[in-house]
């Protein structure tokens, strides 16, 4: 008896069912909460986790570190995999604490599209207003969630009109509240007038209880209410799917994620309205087709998911082609072959093997040692393609390490290593205090504190810190360096990458160096986090 042979989709249509979304915002206005609702509703868990507080976060599924746990904050991304109504979410958590900006960055060079919270009684703050302009200068369209409207907050308008003149998007209802912040009895469907009505559920772990009315209906019971919705509502524009991809404006929604209301219609904006995976430039500019050869980007590498091994996972953005577990890819970077055996589908610390990926989607693969952020793979039986490097961003705060237990020496310099690796801090060494004593670098000095705790925790080599009074930090050339040597408020460091810096005490002192000497060039990092 013949068996009918049933062909795999083309990738064109593979990668159509693909969203790839990150949440981002400016700190606590409810990322995490948020991405346990969207996983809820869309039945990929089946009680929400955040919903205990920051004091006992165990359950939430995106910060399933120790230290975030304990903090009631997320201090690095998390990747979270789920499908609905056939399609293919892959949904990026982020930290909001500016001191994190670097892992963000690298989180908004893996997605096509960005839920962008805001708080309905703070509208937009300082971080939010960054991750809007790099999601501008990235060509990421936003979609706008106003988070905690069931809690007083600003004038409606007030934050609509705050959107359009301070970043530029025009907001085009989705959703629309029907009362205001603070006293929600439900959430008007801008396309149609219909309202749904929410009761918390119990505890709200689970999906609230929804109460579904006509336009009609709900003038009739809440008559003044809905006639305010429905006036203030028609003085913006209608939804433009076309003017929303070119980022000119940003889909709105209200609702309360703490309480999973308004959420089960940003699911629907994401899947129906979010851009699918485009062809992306390689080095050179050119464009790789989705459908070419496989080739993907490590955007983030994390150690510790597994405390049973202590292994570290290379998350990779498929750009192009089908991902084959298995397979043997080349490394970009180095030429050499690449073996993929160890493939995973990652759901916050939760992982699963996976035979295949499709462009949009995010790989985990295992104790890849090899690998750094930034790095490209590519299936060397098409034609080799490189994408464009992380930026690293230039650092404000250092403090020298060391093991505060000299029998750690081992361990201590293994984790040095592994958090340089990763992107947790940067690691310098200079040639006064030698590589026993690294200098660790960042942009915010939670960086230090995430380090320290991890270096005790995941590799049992405590350390001590000394805090060096530097602020700047500019690429030195082999010329600057002999200029720089001995001079007051200077110290030169190399980069794990090669690149030697000067670390210099503040501006003023870089101001009378330059000053001093006019032929010191001193170039400016990669990317400065002022930028984002």
């Amino acid at each position: 008896m013949s068996q009918t042979h049933v062909s795999a989709p083309p990738l064109a249509t593979l990668a159509a069912a693909r969203r790839s979304i990150a949440v981002i915002s400016h700190p606590d206005a409810g990322k995490s909460t948020l991405t346990e609702a969207l996983a809820l509703h869309a039945n990929a868990i089946t009680e929400a986790g955040a919903v205990h507080g920051k004091g006992n976060r165990a359950g939430v599924v995106s910060d399933w570190q120790e230290m975030e746990q304990k903090r009631g904050i997320s201090i690095t991304s998390a990747a979270l995999q789920f499908e609905l109504d056939n399609v293919v979410i892959n949904l990026l958590d982020t930290p909001g604490h500016a001191d994190f900006s670097e892992d963000t960055y690298r989180v908004l060079t893996a997605v096509d599209a960005a839920v962008m919270l805001l708080d309905a009684a703070k509208g937009l703050e300082p971080q939010t207003l960054k991750l809007f302009e790099v999601c501008r200068r990235r060509g990421i369209p936003v979609i706008t969630f106003i988070n905690k409207w069931d809690r007083p907050g600003r004038d409606i308008l007030d934050l609509c009109d705050e959107l359009e003149q301070r970043i530029g998007l025009q907001p085009t209802p989705v959703t629309w509240p029907l009362g205001y912040a603070g006293n929600m009895h439900g959430l008007i469907d801008a396309a149609t007038g219909d309202v749904t009505l929410y009761k918390r559920a119990p505890g709200g772990a689970t999906r609230a209880i929804e109460e579904h009315l006509t336009a009609a209906q709900a003038s009739e019971r809440f008559p003044q209410e809905a006639a305010d919705a429905v006036e203030t509502m028609a003085l913006l524009p209608a939804l433009d799917v076309p003017s929303f991809l070119e980022q000119k404006t940003t889909p709105l929604l209200f609702g309360a994620a703490l309480t999973n209301i308004g959420v089960e219609q940003l699911l629907k904006v994401i899947t129906t309205l979010a851009p699918e995976p485009a062809a992306r430039p390689d080095v050179a500019g050119a464009r790789r087709p989705v459908d070419a050869p496989f080739s993907g980007v490590v955007f983030k590498i994390q150690a510790g998911m597994d405390k049973n091994h202590r292994d570290h996972v290379a998350f990779v953005r498929v750009n192009s082609g089908e991902f084959r577990r298995g397979e043997v890819v080349t490394h970009a970077q180095t030429g050499r072959p690449f073996q993929t055996k160890y493939a995973l589908s990652v759901f916050g610390r939760e992982r699963e093997t996976i035979e295949t990926a499709h462009p949009g989607d995010v790989v985990g693969l295992v104790n890849a040692t090899a690998l750094s952020v930034g790095d490209t793979l590519f299936d060397p039986s098409g034609p080799a393609v490189e994408f464009p490097p992380m930026p690293v961003f230039a650092p404000e705060f250092f403090q020298m390490a060391w093991s505060a237990d000299p029998s750690k020496s081992k361990q201590f310099r293994k984790g040095i290593m592994q958090l340089d690796q990763e992107g947790v801090v940067q690691v310098l060494i200079s040639q006064h205090r030698g590589d026993g004593f690294p200098i660790l670098a960042a942009v915010g000095p939670l960086q230090f504190e995430v380090a320290g705790f991890r270096m005790e925790h995941e590799f049992s080599a405590p350390i001590k810190t000394e805090s060096l009074s530097f602020s700047v930090a500019r690429a030195a050339s082999a010329s600057d360096a002999a200029l720089l040597a001995g001079k007051n408020g200077v110290e030169l460091a190399t980069r794990s990458d090669g690149v030697q810096l000067a670390m210099i005490r503040d501006k003023w002192r870089l101001a009378s160096l330059m000053r001093d000497h006019p032929t010191l060039e001193l170039a400016a990092l990669e990317a400065d986090p002022d930028s984002l």
